[in-house]
């Protein structure tokens, strides 16, 4: 005698799942037991979807509203220049000066010949981003660790007050304290004369430092700010001295902040013009001196932009280097108390 073999489906509730001639089928009646419920599921789940989909989409609306004017100013300030600038690098010198339509490399060829300008960038650009970070740190330090969280707030806007004045104004006025009328007069009345001062590499990392310091500042100071103090105090519980703590717990866990100042004053120095051209006096010359020359002087505008395409490349190169390297101390942040 066979068994029969139980329904997979459980028993209807009574009065459930059965149509006007009593039949089990789930496929009769939208309340059909258990196939009315499934498509209650279906229904609500689907509608659910449906409703986080238009969601998603009005979020996605909003969000490229937001980003359009961004997005259109960096493209036709930005990126069709540097296009035009990739065009004109690899084209010719017209007769009269300007663009002539060509596709060469000549002009890559020729960076040489302002190797001088390539040398003082390359070298005073780093040594004016290392001697601000030497004045920004202990600056910064005291602002975010030892200054009285009163007095804060002035102090921090004292370091901002600079950037209320235009860097023409301020390297004009170093012009003059380092000028045969400034600092080299005060010598010559002590006895101490023929003192130049003006138009010499020193005069031009002094206005760096004068300049940038600020952008050197902030960044250091908000990576010091945000410092968990338990960690010195734990530094100092475990017998480690002040300069140990310092070396083994401040200064990793700033490194983010002082390679982000390190690479925003680099980079703007690359391209830097006007201190240069003010307190170097045209013995000083940096890239962008040349590229001013170039363009507006001798209009050779192909061999501008070959200059101007090794130096974004060049930028490009510091700014990878400088998030490696502030990537690795974020995701290796361990701090030595021996």
């Amino acid at each position: 005698m066979s068994k029969v073999r139980p329904s997979p489906w459980p028993s209807p509730p009574a009065g459930e799942g059965t149509g006007a001639a009593g039949s089990l089928s789930p496929f009769e009646g939208e309340s059909d037991w258990p196939a009315g419920r499934m498509r209650a599921q279906f229904n609500t789940r689907f509608n659910g979807l449906t409703m986080r989909a238009a969601k998603n989409t009005k979020r996605n609306l909003v969000t490229a509203a937001l980003v359009a004017p961004a997005a259109a100013w960096l493209c036709v300030f930005l990126v069709l220049p540097f296009i035009a600038m990739l065009v004109f690098a690899v084209g010719e010198r017209a007769p009269e000066g300007g663009y002539q339509a060509a596709f060469t490399f000549a002009q890559f060829a020729n960076l040489p010949t302002r190797a001088a300008a390539f040398w003082n960038t390359l070298m005073l650009a780093p040594a004016g981003a290392l001697l601000c970070l030497l004045v920004a740190y202990p600056v910064a330090y005291y602002l975010a660790v030892r200054a009285n969280p009163r007095y804060r707030l002035i102090l921090v806007s004292l370091v901002v007050v600079p950037f209320w004045t235009s860097l023409l104004v301020r390297t004009y006025a170093w012009m003059y304290i380092l000028g045969s009328r400034g600092i080299p007069n005060l010598l010559a009345m002590i006895g101490i004369e023929d003192v130049r001062m003006l138009n010499t590499p020193g005069a031009v990392l002094l206005g760096i430092v004068y300049g940038y310091l600020p952008l050197m500042i902030m960044p250091i100071y908000v990576s010091l700010e945000k410092l968990d103090r338990r960690l010195l105090e734990a530094s100092a519980d475990l017998g480690a001295k002040p300069v140990s703590s310092f070396f083994g717990v401040t200064l990793p866990l700033s490194l983010p902040g002082v390679m982000t100042g390190v690479a925003l004053v680099t980079i703007l120095l690359l391209g830097e013009y006007l201190i240069p051209q003010l307190l170097g006096g045209g013995k000083v010359f940096f890239i962008g001196n040349a590229l001013v020359d170039l363009f507006l002087q001798s209009r050779n505008w192909p061999f501008g932009s070959a200059i101007a395409v090794t130096l974004v490349a060049v930028v490009v190169v510091v700014l990878m280097v400088a998030m490696r390297i502030a990537w690795k101390v974020a995701g290796t942040r361990q701090v030595d108390l021996v």
